[in-house]
């Protein structure tokens, strides 16, 4: 009788714990942000210069970049648009995505102000 109250009282702790429900295919919170840093400033790239150029085809060189981050990451596009549509879906772990993505561009840009203002940062 212990041993399967023991066991009913284990499977409710294992089955009333926290999981990761993320496929392996998923990229981790980290890396899907580092990748979605690299994909946006690839964006950017292409609005800002690639598309005032005449003789190329913004969308083309676009899809060009982002088969380069891909393979610098060592992951495929499948995977990271799989990885997007999961964090959509969990917004709760978009916005640590996002949030992590923004303190990483303040700091950038406190950096770039104190660089051009002759400050050495800390």
């Amino acid at each position: 009788m212990k041993v399967l109250a023991a066991t009913i009282a284990l499977f409710f702790m294992t089955g009333c714990a926290h999981k990761d429900n993320r496929s392996p295919k998923i990229l981790d919170r980290e890396k899907m942000q580092v990748v979605m840093w690299d994909i946006i400033g690839a964006d950017v790239f292409t609005e800002q210069f690639i598309k005032k150029d005449s003789l190329k085809n913004g969308a083309v060189e676009n899809a060009k970049l982002q088969n380069r981050i891909f393979a610098l990451h060592k992951i495929t596009r499948d995977q990271y648009y799989k990885s997007y549509d999961y964090y959509i879906t969990h917004t709760d772990l978009m916005r640590v995505v996002l949030d992590s993505m923004t303190a990483r561009a303040e700091r950038d840009r406190t950096k770039m102000i104190l660089k051009h203002a002759g400050v050495k940062p800390q």
